[in-house]
């Protein structure tokens, strides 16, 4: 059984930086779209970037240029650096895992339906203060 595990928030200051990790294990896919999706409180679940197996990499509007999505593939772990962080940027963040994307014929983007992840990190909370 599949199992990814989100580490790496915590509580800086607006301008401040985090790198949040994703730990990935039990599963092995030649062809993946992964990603880090938030969620602030009241407000439904989003994409912020995403990765596919070919490493290409998307991003949603509002983190272009601040964040960058990275994955080590020698440590099945994924990573967001998060640079100049903003008050608005506070949330739960997911990582997220389509394990078998070659199949399902979509483009890997932040946009991509939720419910198309296999696989579901635990969440860290990002808080930024102003």
């Amino acid at each position: 059984q599949g199992q990814l595990v989100d580490s790496g928030g915590g509580s800086v200051q607006s301008g401040g930086s985090l790198r949040l990790s994703c730990a990935a294990s039990g599963y092995t896919a030649n062809s993946y779209c992964m990603g880090w999706f938030r969620q602030a409180p009241g407000k439904e679940r989003e994409g912020v970037a995403v990765i596919d197996s070919d490493g290409g990499s998307s991003y949603a509007d509002h983190v272009k240029g601040r964040f960058t999505i990275s994955q080590d593939n020698a440590k099945n772990t994924l990573y967001l650096q998060m640079n100049n962080l903003k008050p608005e940027d506070t949330a739960m963040y997911y990582c997220g895992a389509d394990v078998d994307y070659s199949k399902r014929h979509y483009l890997c983007r932040p946009s991509v339906s939720q419910e198309r992840m296999d696989y579901w990190g635990n969440g860290t909370l990002v808080t930024i203060s102003s």
